[in-house]
């Protein structure tokens, strides 16, 4: 293995690329109110805005893996960031629908394989009980970036004054992914001609022929990931806008009460990783923050908004929220730090190695399909219902279908605890960093 100080370089390039991929992807919401009204946007095509990366990113994981594999992760990881970069430049230059439309699509296309490609070199570099920490860190560093762009609504303020200048910051930060991913090239590069690393032995390409091999643990976490994902992500799209029409908090407050969420990833993410890798428990910890995660959209709707309270960091700002919103973003914060810590990783316990590739690529193929379709839904719903701050009561449906959406969550994740449980469980109770990994058979 390469020395620690390598690896590490590697995790931090890496993720410094992840970061700016994760910044444009969530610079596009805290403009959203602008796009409405000053190019006439409806919601239902805001939610198209965020379906139709999903869709892109579908057709580009059916042949993703095999650019991946083809060409090395070191030119993956900068060709699909010089895609991203294009993609932030396109969505910021010119004040139509469609091109605005064909910048999503162009990052889907590449923001989407490049993070397989990220997961790709971590399983290479990292190996063992450092590989949830490595995960961890990554998602933390990565996390950052969504945290960023709503942070931008206080520390560049003054861009907010149109829909266009926050896309331009956007496209700046892009570059920080490129540099990052031409740093790690060049660290490969330098690893390669003094030692062989080991490949990694799995490929990112879908095995449809082997699909039916995987158990139902498998399965479970797949659904848990699809429902999770599609009802987190497209919360935090419509959220800045929903905390300004439906509570009247200002564009500073409501980008510092979502990014409570990546924030709360930032920190408790790898503390997760940690604390699971040494007492197992892991479908039982999916279950519980399913359980957590169900009231919370009906609670941000329908409960008192309570007395005002300061929310911020230093150099960032601060603002005054209600108590509830607080409360109710503090726990999906945790939430979102807890279940991705856990249910990532629990893949590479329970599927054999050789066919891990596919299992995480099938996982991200079906996320994504779920994720793609809610937006549309959700702006449907906005639409129909007249939300706006004329109309509060408007984002209420919309609540409910998240809602119905976390009642799912916990039911798939009880299925997987009730598996684990039982005697054709892979371990997912009991596997520590003490008593080593337990797989399903080849």
């Amino acid at each position: 293995m390469p020395s620690p100080m390598m690896r590490w370089a590697v995790l931090l390039f890496v993720s410094l690329a992840m970061f700016g991929n994760y910044y444009v992807y969530d610079s596009l919401w805290p403009v959203v109110d602008l796009l409405r009204t000053e190019l006439d946007f409806t919601y239902q095509q805001i939610g198209w805005l965020s379906s139709a990366y999903n869709a892109a990113a579908v057709l580009m994981l059916l042949v993703g893996g095999y650019i991946i594999d083809r060409f090395g992760t070191k030119k993956a990881l900068t060709v699909f960031a010089i895609v991203c970069l294009f993609a932030a430049a396109l969505t910021a230059a010119f004040p139509y629908f469609e091109t605005i439309l064909a910048g999503r699509i162009l990052l889907g296309i590449g923001a989407e394989p490049l993070i397989v490609a990220a997961t790709t070199t971590l399983a290479k570099w990292f190996k063992g009980r450092e590989l949830s920490f490595a995960f961890g860190l990554n998602l933390s560093i990565s996390r950052l970036g969504s945290a960023s762009a709503d942070w931008s609504t206080s520390v560049a303020s003054p861009l907010y004054a149109n829909w266009q200048d926050p896309l331009w910051l956007a496209t700046a930060v892009a570059g920080i992914s490129v540099t990052a991913a031409m740093l790690y090239w060049v660290l490969e590069r330098r690893v390669e001609q003094r030692m062989p690393l080991a490949p990694v032995q799995h490929d990112e390409r879908i095995d449809f022929k082997s699909l039916y091999k995987f158990s139902s643990s498998y399965w479970y976490i797949v659904a848990l990931c699809v429902v999770f994902y599609a009802t987190i992500f497209p919360f935090r799209s419509f959220a800045i806008d929903y905390f300004q029409q439906a509570h009247g908090l200002t564009r500073e407050a409501a980008g510092l009460l979502s990014s409570m969420l990546p924030v709360a990833a930032i920190v408790a993410t790898p503390l997760f990783g940690l604390w699971v890798d040494r007492v197992g428990r892991r479908s039982l910890f999916m279950a519980v923050g399913s359980l957590i995660m169900l009231p919370l959209f009906l609670m941000v709707t329908y409960l008192p908004p309570g007395p005002l309270v300061w929310i911020g960091l230093p150099l960032i700002g601060f603002e005054q929220v209600p108590l509830t919103l607080f409360l109710v973003m503090l726990m999906l914060g945790g939430v979102f730090s807890l279940i991705p810590a856990v249910m990532w990783p629990s893949v590479a316990y329970i599927v054999s190695e050789r066919r891990l590739g596919s299992a995480y690529a099938m996982m991200t193929l079906c996320q994504q399909l779920g994720w793609m379709v809610v937006p549309m839904i959700v702006g449907y719903l906005n639409d129909a219902n007249l939300a706006g701050p004329d109309n509060p009561a408007g984002y209420a449906p919309s609540m409910w279908f998240y809602t119905g959406f976390a009642l799912l969550g916990l039911f798939f994740s009880y299925k997987l605890w009730q598996s684990e449980r039982g005697p054709g469980g892979h371990g997912l109770e009991h596997i520590t960093t003490r008593t080593g990994v337990q797989k399903e058979s080849s």
